[in-house]
């Protein structure tokens, strides 16, 4: 049977496929449009599977909420080009909003939803879609949802257009651009714990090791040696303990100490994520 100009047109705009895929996938459906999405959406799965192995360490970190519910996703692509298209933060942004209203904790979870205004697709499929009509492999790596505690709000911050992206949860004596700062300072400073009790004794004691190792191999005696990684260790909580460092807008205080000033003895950071981009795909 004949197939028409406008219903190659309706499909290319229904599914964003080539025009020589629409004509097939038609004339293959006999010129059922149903059927000849099921064939594009078919082909397009195939399509991703070719892509799944290439790398994709470009794409953007999102953000989406409010004070007491946020979510934080990072979409990859494997080029800055299509990363900075209106068309791939549209869809990253979409997932994200999808994301916070479905109450979803993990990308895997986020997977299995329903993609929006797409009855029977799941979000997993829209990527592999999605993958065979930018023709570059797209990866949902990660996700992290953040709902506020009683007496607790939170604060984002997203840099550079999606490069780093941070999530933190503080108390409300901690005033909102007081707490969105302290978001500001752990996407340039990358702390790993909030205090330093959340140092796990494992981790103290490679560190400890390696400080112990650094120093007799300079030579010194033991007793000097102690001393001097104790010395090594606080300036290692300096490091990875957020509350510990210097902060980023005021080094001649702590992040501990700016927050007490904008809050006083109430003012506390409970927890925080920051994803950069690429981290999760090895960059």
């Amino acid at each position: 049977m004949g197939i028409s100009a406008a219903q190659v047109k309706e499909l290319r705009e229904r599914t964003g496929a080539g025009m020589m895929d629409c004509k097939k996938a038609l004339v293959e459906a006999g010129g059922d449009m149903d059927e000849a999405i099921k064939i594009l959406r078919t082909k397009g799965l195939s399509a991703a599977a070719k892509k799944a192995h290439r790398e994709a360490s470009e794409g953007l970190v999102v953000v989406r909420g409010d004070e007491k519910k946020s979510v934080m996703l990072e979409l990859n692509c494997e080029t800055d080009f299509v990363a900075r298209t209106d068309e791939f933060r549209s869809f990253a942004e979409t997932l994200a909003e999808l994301a916070l209203s479905s109450g979803v904790g993990s990308a895997d979870e986020l997977k299995g939803q329903t993609f929006p205004g797409e009855e029977g697709l799941t979000v997993k499929q829209a990527i592999s879609h999605k993958v065979a009509k930018i023709g570059e492999n797209i990866v949902l790596s990660r996700l992290a949802a953040f709902e506020a505690a009683d007496g607790e709000h939170l604060a984002v911050y997203v840099h550079m257009g999606g490069s780093i992206g941070v999530l933190v949860a503080g108390t409300e004596a901690i005033a909102p651009e007081a707490l969105r700062d302290v978001a500001m300072h752990i996407a340039a400073t990358d702390p790993r714990f909030v205090t330093r009790d959340e140092v796990t004794p494992e981790v103290l004691e490679a560190e400890r090791e390696i400080a112990l190792k650094q120093a007799m191999e300079q030579g010194k005696p033991e007793h000097i040696a102690q001393r001097i990684v104790e010395g090594k260790m606080g300036k290692y909580y300096e490091q990875v303990v957020l509350l510990e460092q210097p902060f980023a807008k005021d080094t001649s205080k702590t992040v501990g100490q700016y927050i007490r000033e904008a809050g006083g003895d109430d003012a506390k950071v409970s927890r925080f994520v920051r994803f950069k981009l690429g981290e999760a795909t090895g960059e």
